[in-house]
């Protein structure tokens, strides 16, 4: 038994790096979100900060958008030439996606400095593609409402998923303790 914890110790490592990050970041957020009463239709503030920014970039495609409470559910609605083409839940922020990245970054541990620039890089383009993700989603569904489906849950998922796999590969390849260094001549 010894020997195979020795054997596997890197990713028994990793594994717990990744859970314990993840767990922790994932009750933080938690604890976050239930500041807001769903009951009484609270969006958390993160979640209207993104259909916000979602709008303004619609808007430079189009003045005619902007988002407005939902009196129905925890989520804002989003409206594109005056149709409502989109609801922005706590799930299109990306923060859960974030989590994951983040805990990821942690788990292949680098230097501390470029591991911190590396997660705030990261997180932020995260969030601005999540951003344009939307807003594009948005423009898609009021011209190809018949392709909702595969607009929502497979194309544009791609988009963000996508984003973040490169990130690893990157982060692995590049700047953690597990990237090959130049060997100097």
């Amino acid at each position: 038994m010894k020997e195979y914890i020795i054997q596997f110790k890197p990713f028994l490592v990793f594994l717990a790096k990744f859970a314990a990050s993840y767990l922790l970041l994932t009750f933080v957020y938690q604890t976050y979100l239930h500041q807001f009463d769903e009951k009484k239709m609270e969006v958390d503030g993160f979640t209207q900060l993104v259909a916000n920014q979602s709008q303004k970039i619609i808007s430079v495609f189009n003045a005619n958008c902007y988002t407005e409470g939902n009196p129905k559910e925890a989520s804002v609605k989003l409206f594109y030439n005056g149709k409502w083409v989109a609801r922005i839940i706590e799930g299109c922020n990306a923060l859960s996606v974030i989590i994951l990245f983040v805990s990821f970054v942690i788990a292949f541990t680098g230097k501390l400095k470029p591991t911190l620039l590396f997660v705030l890089f990261g997180s932020l383009l995260i969030h601005f593609f999540n951003i344009i993700r939307i807003a594009l989603l948005c423009m898609a569904l009021y011209h190809y409402p018949k392709y909702d489906s595969l607009l929502h849950d497979v194309i544009f998922p791609l988009v963000i998923y996508g984003l973040v796999f490169l990130l690893w590969i990157v982060w692995v390849n590049k700047y953690s303790f597990y990237a090959e260094k130049p060997t100097k001549k």
